[in-house]
């Protein structure tokens, strides 16, 4: 039995080894070349080009994973190297059994988010903002009222708060005052967030921090009374400045791949930067047309001024 135990340990001891055995330093080198070269990878970023392992998918080949470190990020590129070293690639494996933007939408939260346009749409459209962007108030501009009009019996249009903090210093405190507002009236929310990508400058211009902070806490107090909200509800709300809420959307936002605002998902589709016109209606044509919902008619273009 002992010996039988002996030999046992031994073969596993052998194939282990088979399976870890690292790359030749030549090899090694070769496949970091090609990988630098392929994907523009700089020089003072580390990458780590780990042992061949037998792939089961493809015989002639085995699997190596190359780690790209960049300063602590890292990401796993997983190879394919025929057993004769002479060929290396890549290949992409796509589950067709499921769907990659209905996934992306299923980790978006968006219950309890005010919404505009059609109130429960196949097609919806949520959009990563940040009340002191400027690129965000372009976006803001294209959608409400101009995209809003072709689409908005059509279409669900609902905002999340990604505040770009370290650049914007206001723009967490006019998130949270925003979700203050949504807390008591979708309506109430939507009016300060039109006011706010009008008006930036008027935030911006004051002079102090606490000023800023002040001016916006106005002008969610303006959009409470407007609305018949409970005043001391929101007075309350805005005192406390929670914002965990904000925070919860921030790290949501980081799951589905969010860096920068705006960043738009049209029925999981995903839009980085302030978009035209015409871009958004052809994404949002795309969507209608692929929910068998129908895409509305758009306006003719103007003719192009005549030649003297």
């Amino acid at each position: 039995m002992n010996l039988i135990r002996r030999s046992f340990v031994l073969l596993l001891v052998v194939c282990l080894g088979c399976v870890a055995q690292s790359a030749s330093p030549e090899m090694t080198q070769k496949i970091e070349r090609q990988v630098r070269s392929y994907y523009k990878i700089p020089a003072e970023i580390h990458l780590l080009v780990g042992a061949p392992s037998p792939s089961t998918e493809f015989p002639n080949y085995e699997s190596v994973i190359v780690t790209v470190d960049n300063g602590g990020k890292k990401q796993d590129l997983t190879f394919l190297v025929s057993k004769d070293r002479s060929t290396m690639m890549r290949v992409t494996k796509f589950d067709l059994s499921k769907d990659p933007f209905a996934e992306t939408m299923s980790k978006i939260d968006t219950s309890g988010r005010p919404t505009r346009g059609a109130k429960a749409s196949k097609v919806v459209v949520v959009n990563f903002d940040d009340f002191q962007c400027p690129y965000c108030s372009r976006m803001h501009q294209t959608l409400f009222p101009e995209i809003l009009k072709e689409y908005g019996d059509r279409v669900t249009f609902i905002y999340k708060d990604f505040p770009l903090v370290e650049i914007h210093p206001w723009a967490m405190h006019a998130a949270v005052d925003a979700n203050c507002l949504a807390a008591q009236n979708g309506d109430a929310y939507w009016d300060f967030a039109d006011y706010i990508h009008a008006n930036q400058h008027e935030v911006s211009n004051e002079k102090t921090p606490a000023a800023r902070f002040e001016a916006l806490d106005k002008l969610t107090m303006q959009q409470g009374q407007k609305h018949n909200l409970d005043v001391a509800k929101l007075q309350s709300c805005i005192k406390a400045q929670d914002e965990n809420a904000v925070k919860a959307s921030m790290k949501q936002a980081e799951t589905v791949g969010v860096e920068a605002t705006p960043t738009l998902f049209v029925s999981g589709a995903k839009m980085d930067g302030a978009q035209s016109v015409a871009d958004m209606r052809a994404a949002l044509d795309h969507a209608l047309k692929d929910a068998n919902l129908p895409v509305p008619e758009h306006p003719a273009a103007a003719p192009p001024p005549a030649s003297k």
